[in-house]
Parts: structure tokens; C-alpha cells; sequence
């Protein structure tokens, strides 16, 4: 039985386009239905099975709702929230995706009172990629979905988006709106910014010495990867996130003045003491590719260079129902073999994940 009748997402991106899919492929909702302006757009989401129609009126794809989905930039959904509300279902809930909350948790909460309900949301997953051809089904499997409402909110309406993040693989987090800004400022919207500015850093080196991109090993294309995302979205997000994102930017300045000075006055123990610093917190961190999680076990195995390696690890560990949340290659040398993480969910998962591989003679110890 569907958690939900009818689910309508406006906008159909990356997010809305893979939350639709999640919806259909785990049959979390009867019917999903999109709202999406450009016809091509439309088409495709149908073909892509990321709805099960799709419609160019917002009323139209708002009758009758059970949950409505903002999947829109964040600069873009007071306009929208203003023109569906007349078209709103009764007891229908509103949520959205937006990666900044507080402005738009505020506006939104005004603007839908009292047609519906409303829960401000945002799943922490994403890609350097954009638009309906890339969405994923899998985007949201094990990703926090943060959830930031207020004392307006009903509980009942914070249940049923729960249900949603659940349904779409993801864990919920319940986080104050100001709280969930500052905190991604720091983790999102920061790293986004310097993967900007290390592009165009040697953007500018490379117009005197184009040997430079001849140079950019896996390390900085990793380090930038991020600097790949739509500009548009992610203009839209600084923007709206201006106040908390320059608190962070003067805190990581103040710690890039701090190096520079080392380095330019050659203190080798100071310089030294900053970067054992950040190796240790470095090492706190859960090696993982979604943010905001609950910690993880990890368990790190050494593998010979065979074909099918990876997926023999799989096997051996799905044959024992466990579940693998996280997957990285750590090292690897053609001939040899390499390393592989495996982060887990609970420490039963792990101490189960550990015996069976030993079980089998693969080299494996806990991180």
C-alpha cells in the first residue's frame, strides 16, 4: 500500500526529477505528478519514469494533492507558493528541497497559511550535474533529509514528510531553520566557493601557462569537482544564504591568513602544528560521500587485482543480509590489488560485515 496518494513536484530538475523516481520505483506514492514549464523537460520526465505525468499548469498539477514539492531555486518558490495556494487541496502539505531555510522557511510559512501546511526540507544530496536527464532513483538512499520546522508547524505534517525522506531511502534530521543554514554554510556552501575560486585561481595561471592543465592530477579535479554545478542555483543560494555564508567565509579567512603567515615567515613549527591540526579533524570525519549522516563503522579490506573483486565483497556480505552504506577505493595498483572502505550502518552490521570477510580469508580491519 503507497504511503501517499498523490505527490506533485514542481519543478522537475536533478532533485524533483529523482525524488519523483524514488517515489514510483519504491511505490511510495500511487501517483506522481510534475509541473514543469518547458515541454521537452516534460516529456522527458515522463519517458524517464520520474512521473507519471506531467503538466505546464500549476494548478492543474496541484488539484488534488496529497504532498506538494517545491523543487525549485530558492529565489523562485515564494512566486510559486503565492500562485498555487488557491489551488490547493484541504489538508494538503507543502515542502520544498531548498538548500537554504530560514528566509525561505519564513516566507513560505506566511505565504501558505492557512490552505496547507508546511514543512520546510532538504535533502543533502546532489551532483555536479543538472537538469531531468540526470536524475537518479538512488540520489536520496542513505543521505540525510533534513527537516526544519518551527512552532507553526504541525506535527502531524512533520510525520508525513518523515515518511517521505524514509520512503525515498533517505534519514530524516529535524534541525532549527538558522541552524540548518549555518551548518551547511560550512559544509556545502564554503567548499562550493573555494572549488570557485581554485578554478579560476588556475584559470588565470593557465592563460600565462597553459602547461598547468597539464598538471591537474586527481587531487584537484576531485577538490573542484563541485565548481561543475549549475551557476544559476547555486548564485541563487549564496544569495539567500549571504548572511551565515560570510560568517563562515571570515572564520576560513581568518584561518587562511593564519597559513600565509606561516609560510611566509617560514615557521616551520607552526606551519607544522596547523597541519597536524587539521590531519586529526580531518581523520574525525566519516569518510563518506553524503553529509550530515550518523556516524558510520567502517571497516577497510585489502583486495587482490581480479576481476569481480568488489562484487564477490558484496555477495559475500548481501548473503548475510547486511547492508553496505557506503563504498570507496582507497588505493589501488594495477597487478596488486588495492584497499577498499566499506562504511556500515551500526556497529551489529560491522562486527558481522568483519567476521564473515575474515570467514573468507579477506584481509580486513576496522578504521
Amino acid at each position: 500500500m503507497p504511503e501517499f496518494g498523490r505527490v506533485t513536484i514542481v519543478g522537475l530538475g536533478l532533485i524533483g526529477g529523482s525524488l519523483g523516481m524514488a517515489l514510483i520505483h519504491g511505490g511510495v506514492a500511487a501517483e506522481v505528478v510534475g509541473f514543469a514549464r518547458g515541454a521537452q523537460t516534460r516529456s522527458l520526465a515522463v519517458e524517464l519514469e520520474a512521473v507519471h505525468r506531467a503538466t505546464a499548469s500549476l494548478g492543474e498539477a496541484v488539484a488534488g494533492a496529497e504532498l506538494v514539492v517545491l523543487a525549485v531555486p530558492v529565489g523562485a518558490m515564494p512566486a510559486l507558493a503565492a500562485a498555487m495556494k488557491g489551488d490547493l487541496s484541504p489538508g494538503a502539505i507543502v515542502t520544498d528541497v531548498g538548500s537554504t531555510k530560514e528566509t525561505v522557511v519564513h516566507s513560505l510559512e506566511n505565504c501558505l497559511a492557512p490552505e496547507a501546511a508546511y514543512v520546510g526540507g532538504h535533502p543533502m544530496s546532489g551532483s555536479e550535474r543538472s537538469g531531468v536527464r540526470a536524475a537518479d532513483p538512488y540520489l536520496f538512499e542513505n543521505a540525510a533529509y533534513v527537516l526544519t520546522p518551527t512552532d507553526k508547524t504541525p506535527p502531524e505534517a512533520v510525520e508525513r514528510v518523515q515518511a517521505l525522506a524514509r520512503g525515498v531511502g533517505a534519514l530524516p534530521l529535524v534541525l532549527d531553520p538558522a541552524v540548518h543554514d549555518y551548518l551547511v554554510a560550512a559544509v556545502s556552501h564554503l567548499p562550493h566557493l573555494v572549488a570557485v575560486t581554485l578554478t579560476q585561481t588556475l584559470a588565470r595561471i593557465a592563460v600565462d601557462t597553459p602547461e598547468a592543465l597539464l598538471l591537474t592530477a586527481g587531487g584537484f579535479r576531485d577538490t573542484t569537482r563541485v565548481a561543475g554545478g549549475d551557476a544559476d542555483l547555486w548564485r541563487d543560494i549564496f544569495l539567500a544564504n549571504r548572511e551565515k555564508l560570510l560568517q563562515v567565509l571570515q572564520a576560513f579567512r581568518g584561518r587562511l591568513d593564519r597559513l600565509e603567515q606561516e609560510i611566509r615567515a617560514a615557521d616551520a613549527a607552526g606551519l607544522g602544528q596547523t597541519l597536524e591540526e587539521a590531519r586529526a579533524w580531518r581523520a574525525k570525519i566519516p569518510a563518506r560521500a553524503k553529509g550530515l549522516l550518523p556516524g558510520i563503522y567502517e571497516l577497510v579490506v585489502t583486495v587482490p587485482d581480479r576481476p569481480g573483486v568488489i562484487a564477490r565483497l558484496g555477495s559475500i556480505l548481501a548473503d548475510r543480509g547486511i547492508n553496505i552504506i557506503d563504498i570507496e577505493i582507497l588505493r589501488v595498483r594495477e597487478g596488486e590489488g588495492g584497499s577498499i572502505r566499506l562504511g556500515l550502518q551500526s556497529l551489529e552490521a560491522a562486527e558481522a560485515a568483519y567476521a564473515s570477510l575474515r570467514a573468507n580469508n579477506i584481509r580486513v580491519q576496522w578504521r
